[in-house]
């Protein structure tokens, strides 16, 4: 009967430890996907470059910049949402053998990004 319940209690350790391997794959699918919500925000302020580069000469001249800020806009909003669900599923989760990012870490690259966008856009308004 021992090696029985030694069987049960192995295979019990072993899916305890797949549990804990999949939350911690979950995890760094998080700051994955994170990581590429910030390069699609970036991709919105290029594209808002572009434009700007694209339509500087019509008539009137508001017009490509108004299309521009659009786009910081767009790439602004997708800052601060990839941040906050970036943070809350954080939150949910706990590590076991990988290193979670700090929650704070989202937050100062959400904040760098966006000032970043926010230059971009006022340079693009004074060209």
């Amino acid at each position: 009967m021992e090696q029985g319940t030694d069987t049960q209690d192995k295979k019990t350790d072993w899916a305890e430890d797949r549990t804990d391997w999949a939350e911690d794959r979950t995890l760094l699918a998080n700051e994955r996907t994170f990581a590429g919500w910030m390069r699609t925000g970036m991709a919105a302020i290029a594209i808002a470059v572009g434009l700007r580069a694209v339509f500087d000469a019509s008539d009137p001249a508001w017009v490509p910049k108004a299309a521009a800020t659009v786009f910081i806009l767009a790439a602004l909003t997708i800052f601060w949402a990839a941040r906050r669900q970036a943070c809350r599923t954080q939150k949910r989760l706990q590590t076991h053998d990988a290193t979670a990012q700090p929650t704070r870490l989202f937050t100062v690259l959400a904040v760098a990004f966006s000032l970043a966008g926010i230059v971009t856009g006022a340079i693009l308004w004074t060209l």
